[in-house]
């Protein structure tokens, strides 16, 4: 089946909104260094830091699930961190506030606006590298 093509041109994301304004001098940094390493339940989060971009490796064991690992340390009824991440292992299966899921696999993107919940499918470990929203993942939620 042929894919019908347009004439107006697609809308190019404007990169400010997505990702910490990037400058400085080329740098490499590797998770077995982490900046900041967070521990919980089945678990672990290691976060590398770029001035003001923060690039978190979530591995998660078989067993987690944010409302049973995490939810007593946010003190929110689902996660209210928004996700931008690539899956390198496992299956994590995502369930918003609304009750839409799906299932994320190893070379899948995914983009995961606030208000979810989401646990470990099968028995492999989850490993995801999420370049949004991990700065304030695991620790307690700021009261207004």
């Amino acid at each position: 089946m042929a894919t019908q093509q347009t004439s107006a041109s697609p809308q190019k994301p404007n990169p400010s909104t997505v990702f910490a304004k990037v400058s400085g001098t080329l740098k490499s940094l590797n998770f077995s260094s982490a900046d900041e390493v967070r521990e919980f339940p089945n678990g672990r989060l290691e976060l590398v830091r770029f001035g003001e971009a923060v690039v978190g490796r979530a591995i998660l064991q078989p067993g987690w699930r944010w409302s049973k690992s995490v939810k007593e340390i946010a003190q929110t009824d689902s996660c209210e961190a928004p996700h931008f991440q690539y899956h390198v292992s496992g299956i994590l299966r995502i369930k918003m506030d609304d009750g839409t899921e799906i299932d994320c696999k190893p070379g899948d993107v995914s983009l995961v606006p606030p208000g979810h919940d989401a646990w470990v499918v099968g028995d492999e470990p989850v490993v995801i590298v999420d370049f949004q929203g991990m700065v304030d993942y695991a620790i307690q939620a700021h009261k207004h």
